[in-house]
């Protein structure tokens, strides 16, 4: 029996991941992938709960997704962090488990014979080496690990995702080999934290890279992000790895606060100090990276004076792109006890911020103004007849014209620099 499926995938990376081995595997078994929920037999949300508002998001798209009377599977966090809330809404909704997405098969067929299918996890899956319905190309998004190893205060994905599992390297490689024999160019490695990789397996990401880099061909590799109270232990291998062409110069080192107080409160592993010589020595090394950060504004226990040295951490360091996320308490956690901060106060310390990072940020960008180089066409622009490439820095680029640029490399000239995103035109397909 063929049936008709329709996928929402929400969240991060490893999460499109999930949702593209979901609807490689029911590919496989001759099931229909279709775009319209009214459509479908079955229908699949892959949920994200990461922050309050996304959250919200979830309990709406489970409301309207039930309100059709079909089968649902909720996948993802969702089920692990918030299985209550699931089913209030929707009490027959399937349940899928982010460490048992390989389940899915039986999960879709329970379903359409009108049975409740509930795994929430799954020991020894591994997301490697499974059929794939490519849903970011030409980015083949290989996860390369599940879990971490923190211990955050706040942080509710590890109740979803659970401790480090990391994958055999080879088995990393042969993902690699099959999304590039399938046309992608631009390879994304992805965990909750890269920089521990291999840590419960005797080894870690200067080693995974270098096997991934032994690998021929003409495509690009974004390392993902890595936390960096564990990157001290290979960090001269792994600035070594970034010397290959084919390593997009881009990092992402969350910081989450500039403050050693907040730091040791949200048990972060690491102090403000040790997280600036990190993201120093990579500038010193590779003066055009593009480097990305993370800030929580607003931890129950930040002071003024604690959101002063946040300020001044982001003047010295310069980031090019900075996350700012209003701290929400997450149920689960240890940080959900505690008594929030006003939110008039949380308020006004995210706009000071933002205003910090705007400027730096465009500041940053106008250094690329007139630089000419090859950019690889990543997706669709948010406006029409627009599309986003990037170059070697992983810096966004966008170029505006009514030819299809999917997948295409590109020579280009920068021409006008904004806060999040430079404007260029096409001088020289290649």
């Amino acid at each position: 029996m063929v049936v008709r499926v329709y996928l929402e995938v929400y969240g991060c990376s490893a999460n499109v991941a999930d949702a593209e081995i979901m609807l490689g595997l029911l590919r496989s078994r001759g099931h229909e992938v279709v775009n319209d929920p009214e459509l479908s037999d079955v229908n699949i949300l892959v949920t994200c709960t990461v922050k309050t508002p996304t959250e919200h998001r979830m309990i709406h798209r489970i409301t309207v997704l039930s309100s059709l009377g079909k089968p649902l599977i909720v996948a993802g966090c969702m089920p692990l962090t918030g299985r209550a809330i699931i089913e209030r809404i929707n009490p027959k909704a399937s349940l899928l488990g982010a460490r048992a997405v390989t389940r899915i098969e039986e999960a879709v067929e329970a379903a359409v014979k009108g049975k409740r299918f509930i795994k929430l996890t799954e020991p020894d899956e591994v997301k490697l080496c499974k059929p794939r319905f490519r849903l970011k190309y030409p980015v083949g998004i290989v996860p390369i690990a599940q879990g971490c190893l923190g211990n955050c205060s706040f942080c509710q994905v590890k109740l979803a995702r659970g401790r480090l599992r990391s994958y055999p390297p080879d088995m990393v490689v042969e993902e690699v080999r099959r999304a590039l024999r399938q046309g992608c160019k631009e390879i994304w490695l992805t965990s909750q934290d890269n920089g521990c990789y291999g840590f419960d397996i005797g080894s870690d990401l200067a080693e995974l890279l270098e096997k991934v880099l032994s690998i021929e061909g003409d495509f690009m590799v974004r390392v993902g992000m890595m936390n960096p109270s564990y990157l001290s232990r290979f960090l001269d291998r792994l600035l070594d790895m970034y010397s290959d062409e084919r390593i997009f110069k881009f990092a992402h080192i969350p910081v989450q606060s500039g403050s050693d107080k907040v730091l040791r409160d949200m048990r972060r592993g690491y102090t403000s100090s040790e997280a600036e010589e990190v993201m120093r020595r990579f500038r010193a090394k590779y003066p055009n990276l593009t480097l990305m950060t993370d800030i929580i504004v607003g931890y129950p226990t930040e002071s003024e004076e604690d959101f002063e040295e946040t300020l001044a951490f982001i003047a010295r360091v310069e980031p090019d792109h900075v996350n700012v996320s209003k701290f929400g308490a997450r149920p689960g956690t240890e940080a959900y006890k505690l008594k929030p901060l006003p939110v008039k106060l949380v308020k006004e310390r995210v706009k000071r911020l933002n205003a910090l990072c705007s400027e730096i940020s465009y500041k940053r960008n106008l250094s690329w103004v007139g630089w000419v180089g090859e950019v690889l066409v990543e997706e669709p622009g948010l406006k029409p007849r627009s599309w986003i490439a990037r170059n070697f820095s992983y810096k966004p680029i966008v170029l505006r014209t009514h030819e299809d640029l999917l997948g295409k490399r590109l020579n280009v000239r920068v021409v006008k620099a904004y806060r999040n995103f430079l404007l260029a035109t096409t001088l020289l397909s290649s």
